[in-house]
């Protein structure tokens, strides 16, 4: 078996070399368990975090260790010991307080992806990194009408953002409704992908599948793999789903089930519209009341053509794997059994963004996403870019003004897809290569399609300060498909 490289043995602190040592009973996997991951246990919850009297105070310490993937003991890295990280739980109007102990062997910070907070100081401030064995106290102060939703935390330090969050870095947020809607459970999905060895040890992800995009070869739900959910018929459910994936875009199917899309990311439809499927590209949420019948049903991951680099198909560990062709991967079983349910309220109905279709544009800009192959000495490798140039910390890309509302043209001219996903402030898509939209849906990862383009519109209110947008393929992200924005 391949040992561990140095690259993986600093990210996991060692803990991985440690699971490789001859007789560490009970910690390594087999080859057998790593084609097989223990399966049908029921969907297990995050621990909770909820604010009180407007404020939550909470201690996040990420750390390597020896966590529970897929029913089985790897070597991962997790805050407060657990994959996913505690669910936090807030209203509009709250402070959210975020103690960021790093136990890591390398700098971190964090990312509250979608919450719409200042990016300045300790806010939701990429640009602050957090030394190992160092703490970082943030404060977010949400505005008194920032949308309910589901929303998530990540590590954002440029370089290791790819590698920290395959390894276990993430979490979810939710930000509650002001008029709740009646269910019978409400489950957060935490979706995520991961390669294991085995031994139980993430491995080296070979270059040309960090160009590529990676995709674990485990698809997790909540850490597990396949978990069951028990439910009557006639029930309705909430569930909040997050793909968590650093490149894995999710067409997710539950045949046989009435579904409700409430909304997307921040975006809220005023009545829930029904749908048979979902595409969620990396880092998109969706808030789906799901209505059960009777009988089984899987969760689906279906396959999704995301397009690819001429030569570039992948090979090791991490690899695109064309087997998802056909039926596609289960995520997770609900079991619909007993009596039948009362039927439950009317959903209320919910506020809505302001259209921005009919609003003044103060300035119009292109935001051109390419790869191409690098010259001079590294000629050999991919370029990733935005508007022709890669992420420099020190740069500003653009400079808006504050209460703003622009008109993004987003342009893709590369032959795979590129979500692009901009920080603090949410997009509202007009026209998909050329098509408008119906709705006033805010979204803050956008699919751009291979050799396509997009038009959204932003509105810069609220908050000034310094922050980013990028493509939400993580690997794209490190390798340099960024970008630094400043409000004034």
């Amino acid at each position: 078996m391949k040992p561990i490289s140095r690259r993986q043995a600093l990210l996991l602190g060692g803990i991985g070399v440690a699971g490789t040592a001859a007789g560490s009973v009970g910690l390594a996997w087999t080859l057998t368990s790593r084609e097989a991951p223990a399966t049908g246990s029921d969907l297990a919850q995050p621990p909770e975090e909820r604010s009180i009297n407007g404020q939550l105070e909470v201690r996040l310490e990420a750390a390597p260790g020896q966590l529970l993937l897929a029913g089985r003991q790897a070597a991962a890295l997790g805050y407060n010991g657990g994959i996913p990280g505690p669910t936090l739980r807030l209203r509009a109007g709250d402070v959210l307080k975020i103690g960021l102990v790093n136990k890591l062997p390398q700098t971190t910070n964090l990312h509250v992806h979608g919450l719409h907070v200042s990016p300045e100081g300790n806010g939701d401030n990429v640009f602050v990194a957090v030394d190992p064995g160092s703490t970082f106290d943030y404060a977010y102060e949400l505005p008194d009408d920032h949308p309910p939703g589901v929303y998530w935390y990540h590590p954002h330090h440029h370089g290791m953002v790819a590698d920290q969050i395959f390894a276990g870095l993430f979490g979810a947020i939710i930000v509650e409704d002001p008029e709740p809607i009646e269910v019978s459970a409400e489950r957060v999905l935490v979706i995520s992908d991961t390669t294991l060895d085995g031994m139980g040890n993430i491995p080296e992800v070979p270059e040309m599948d960090r160009m590529r995009g990676r995709e674990g070869e485990l698809i997790l739900v909540n850490g597990q793999s396949n978990p069951h959910i028990g439910a009557r018929p006639g029930q309705r459910e909430r569930w909040r789903i997050i793909n968590t994936c650093v490149s894995r875009y999710l067409r997710l199917r539950l045949d046989g089930q009435q579904l409700q899309l409430l909304g997307m990311d921040s975006g809220r439809f005023p009545t829930p519209r029904t749908v048979n499927e979902l595409l969620l590209t990396p880092g998109n949420r969706a808030d789906l009341l799901v209505t059960t019948t009777t009988g089984d049903s899987t969760l689906r991951s279906l396959y999704q053509d995301r397009g690819t680099m001429p030569g570039m198909m992948g090979s090791g560990a991490g690899a695109h794997k064309p087997a998802d062709r056909s039926d596609g991967t289960a995520l997770a079983t609900l079991r619909v059994a007993g009596e039948q349910a009362a039927a439950p309220t009317a959903v209320p109905a919910q506020q809505g963004p302001a259209d921005l279709r009919s609003v003044s544009v103060a300035a119009r800009r292109q935001i051109v996403l390419a790869t191409g192959m690098g010259g001079g000495m590294g000629g050999g490798m991919m370029r990733f870019t935005i508007n022709g140039r890669e992420f420099d910390e020190a740069r500003t890309d653009t400079t808006v003004a504050a209460g703003d509302v622009e008109e993004w043209t987003l342009i893709n001219t590369s032959p795979m897809d590129h979500p692009f996903h901009l920080h603090v402030w949410p997009m509202q898509v007009i026209e998909e290569d050329g098509a408008g939209t119906d709705a006033a849906l805010r979204q803050d990862v956008v699919n751009v399609p291979a050799n396509g383009r997009v038009r959204v519109r932003v509105a810069f209110k609220d908050f000034r300060g310094r922050s980013a947008y990028h493509c939400h393929i993580l690997d794209h992200e490190d390798l340099g498909m960024m970008g630094a924005i400043e409000v004034r």
